[in-house]
């Protein structure tokens, strides 16, 4: 509901209802409509992180592990594209704020990561870094499953353009 509708459109009496709910049952579980937003936010990038940094601990040869990194990444946006258009839509929110830090340390350990794979592929410039953040994540706009490119080919043309 919130990727479709919006978070500040959507309220918790509406939510409980879509799930055969009483309002007071889905406040047993999330205090508030934020505590919602963030748990999202955890279910996007937690699994991504611990995923990213199994790759990484494996090692291999530093452009075949970029690649391998990004197809995963591509393939979580794919399939958690509403969890990353509810992340896009209210990232000002988890910009701010103490409650927000574990979602800002994931997503800045990622970046860390990322940067790290970048700098062994030979990348020191934070351009192409900056380039795979927005055309990785920006992917949950436009990607549909029926459409000319999978994600492994998505993925192989963002590295192709990261690498020069």
């Amino acid at each position: 509901m919130f990727a479709g509708r919006g978070y500040d459109q959507t309220t918790m009496q509406e939510l409980a209802a879509t799930m055969g709910l009483a309002t007071g049952a889905l406040y047993h579980y999330f205090a508030a409509k934020e505590d919602l937003l963030r748990a999202i936010c955890d279910q996007l990038m937690e699994p991504l992180l611990a995923r990213a940094r199994e790759l990484v601990a494996d090692g291999g040869e530093p452009r075949l592990l970029l690649r391998e990194l990004v197809r995963q990444w591509v393939a979580h946006v794919v399939e958690h594209r509403d969890h990353m258009l509810v992340f896009q839509q209210e990232r000002h929110v988890i910009e701010r704020g103490a409650r927000w830090r574990s979602v800002r340390a994931s997503r800045k350990a990622f970046e860390r990561l990322l940067a790290d794979v970048l700098a062994g592929a030979g990348v020191d410039d934070p351009l192409p870094l900056l380039a795979l953040l927005g055309m990785v994540n920006h992917t949950a706009q436009w990607y549909r499953p029926r459409g000319p490119l999978d994600p492994e080919q998505i993925a192989d043309g963002y590295v192709a353009l990261a690498l020069g």
